[in-house]
């Protein structure tokens, strides 16, 4: 009871933050230096939504929708909701209130799953609820649609469901496409585990929530929804990226080469990720490579919006539940929300009050690399275990992945041999089973 409150004070904070902009239908240079702006009420009638029209199916206003097929049925719910009565500025404002209105059960999802994936840690979920960035970043895109389905992804995992889980997660990378990430370090935790099968079942379940959502919509309009797909392979050097520090500095990146060297960023940090996975002496917990992974995606992605801090906000709070380091995290991205907005004040005109290029890219550089300093700490923690707040709290169930599932206490085939002096880590012998196990 008392997270839901939490939670609910958040959602209440962040709907505040908004109002400045809500008050004057979202116009005009208020959106940034009040610090308020959203893309929800523009693309109410810059998509289609205003006029009556389906996404991906019928083509409205300026172009069609550019986000995955969850996500525009997402948006249609609110829009039916919306209805036809009233100005455009009337229904737009509408819009925006209940598209909140949903993304709030989002974040009540989210908090209530990250509770319980870990059973005995359930205040973990309260950095969660409260996460500074968080409130300021919720209600900017319709991102927490994705961020909370795969936090019940996870949960399902944990308790060992492994089908249910990958229905979720297909769910998931049908809303947004980070989610489909948390594949590669799970198949590299389930090839030292030998729990291939358990994997090979949330991958169909997965690969089959996300046909029965997609293929309706290809196989009607494949133009409409390829365009996703086609707008984030064409795009530039944008916002937050470490490509765009490049272009600020005056050394620009090629723009038909920054595709390619953002993939290859991502898989030197990719195979860095591997080592660990395979190379630690302990087996690293699910959560921790979640978060390295979807990490290392922001940092080399072409851009970094504001709101991708939600993507890693219960990654990093099962991955390393420590008040402090999170708290410091959080500093990095609170100040990037406030200079990309003041930034953009003065984005294209000669307005006095904005942030000036340098600083805007100081904070670009201070946000990612608190960003590195968190996954730093994770790293450190799965080569040291002895550091890791999870597996040093002192119940002997946490002493392996008590949010791995299948995983738990599970063989590790890749276990360095000991000399019998050493003692064994958990999950070195196969007659070791996960607690979760035993209570599903």
């Amino acid at each position: 009871r008392l997270l839901v409150m939490l939670t609910t004070t958040s959602f209440v904070l962040s709907y505040l933050q908004k109002l400045p902009c809500r008050l004057e239908n979202f116009g005009g240079d208020g959106n940034y230096s009040r610090l308020c702006y959203s893309d929800i009420p523009p693309l109410f009638g810059a998509r289609g939504f205003a006029e009556g029209l389906f996404p991906y199916i019928s083509v409205g206003g300026d172009r069609p929708l550019e986000y995955p097929v969850l996500t525009g049925y997402f948006m249609q719910i609110a829009s039916w909701l919306t209805g036809t009565d009233g100005s455009l500025s009337e229904r737009t404002v509408q819009f925006f209130d209940w598209n909140a209105l949903l993304l709030f059960v989002c974040l009540m999802v989210t908090v209530i799953a990250t509770a319980l994936t870990v059973r005995r840690r359930p205040w973990d979920a309260a950095m969660v609820a409260l996460a500074p960035a968080g409130i300021l970043c919720l209600l900017i895109n319709w991102d927490m649609l994705a961020v909370a389905l795969t936090a019940v992804s996870m949960l399902l995992w944990s308790r060992s469901r492994p089908a249910l889980a990958g229905v979720l997660l297909g769910l998931a990378v049908a809303a947004k496409f980070y989610p489909v990430l948390l594949l590669g370090p799970l198949l590299l935790l389930c090839l030292r585990a030998g729990k291939l099968k358990e994997y090979a079942a949330l991958v169909a379940s997965a690969a089959g929530a996300w046909a029965v959502v997609n293929v309706p919509i290809m196989m009607v309009s494949f133009d409409g929804w390829a365009e996703f797909y086609t707008f984030s392979n064409t795009r530039g050097a944008d916002w937050g990226s470490i490509w765009y520090v490049f272009m600020a500095i005056q050394h620009p990146v090629p723009a038909d080469m920054v595709n390619t060297l953002a993939i290859l960023a991502l898989g030197v940090f990719c195979l860095g990720i591997t080592w660990l996975a395979v190379g630690a002496r302990r087996r690293p917990r699910f959560a921790q490579l979640a978060f390295l992974v979807v990490a290392a995606f922001c940092i080399t992605n072409k851009v970094y919006s504001p709101q991708y801090v939600l993507w890693l906000i219960p990654l990093a709070v099962m991955a390393r539940p420590r008040w402090r380091d999170f708290l410091i995290w959080q500093i990095g991205e609170v100040l990037y929300f406030a200079a990309i907005w003041y930034f953009l004040l003065g984005y294209g005109n000669d307005n006095n009050k904005a942030l000036p290029e340098g600083w805007y890219v100081a904070a670009i550089l201070l946000h990612i690399g608190l960003t590195l300093w968190f996954a730093g700490m994770i790293v450190r923690d799965i080569l040291r275990p002895e550091h890791d707040p999870v597996r040093t709290d002192g119940r002997p169930e946490h002493e392996d992945d008590p949010g791995g599932g299948v995983l738990d206490g599970a063989d590790d085939w890749l276990a360095p041999r000991r000399s019998h002096t050493e003692p064994e880590p958990v999950g070195a012998h196969s007659g070791l089973h996960s607690a979760h196990d035993d209570r599903a």
